[in-house]
């Protein structure tokens, strides 16, 4: 389960830093989910709505990606959270972190409009987030979203059991 919060963490600074989220981090995200599966006793029925989930995940995603919303890793991303989550949160996280979304979105809309101090001049994430012509990068809202749900899912329940 510490796969988790690690992975959103390196998943949310990477893209803030680069614009990128690395596949290995949606490897990792994937190959912990099936360890905790087996180790919490997921029946084959629980296990197959999680599976079901990050599959809608992925179509949701990469429609999103598609249509020029998101970026791929962020698609990505988002199908390893809600395999993660399942069908029980799946929609709960989707309106979070779309909030997230919004607020990480209307917040790089304001500093862009800011004058970069000099001081931070010098930092190319900075620039690269100040720069109006760079999208948001969204990994930040799908991490900031999965926190803030995973108290209440049920492989938060089933961690805390074991």
């Amino acid at each position: 389960m510490l796969i988790l919060p690690a992975a959103l963490i390196a998943a949310a600074g990477w893209d803030l830093a680069s614009y990128t989220i690395p596949n290995q981090i949606q490897a990792a995200l994937l190959a912990a989910f099936v360890v905790f599966a087996f180790a919490a006793g997921f029946t084959p029925a629980t296990f197959g709505t999680h599976l079901l989930a990050g599959f809608a995940g992925l179509v949701v995603g990469f429609t999103l990606f598609a249509l020029g919303y998101v970026g791929g890793g962020d698609a990505k991303l988002f199908a390893c959270i809600v395999l993660w989550f399942g069908l029980a949160n799946f929609l709960d996280f989707a309106l979070v972190a779309s909030i997230f979304g919004g607020a990480l979105t209307l917040g790089l809309l304001t500093f862009r409009k800011i004058p970069m101090p000099g001081l931070l001049a010098g930092r190319d994430w900075l620039m690269r987030l100040h720069d109006e012509r760079s999208g948001i990068p969204y990994g930040v809202a799908l991490a900031a979203g999965a926190f803030a749900i995973l108290p209440y899912t049920d492989v938060f329940r089933a961690a805390l059991a074991r």
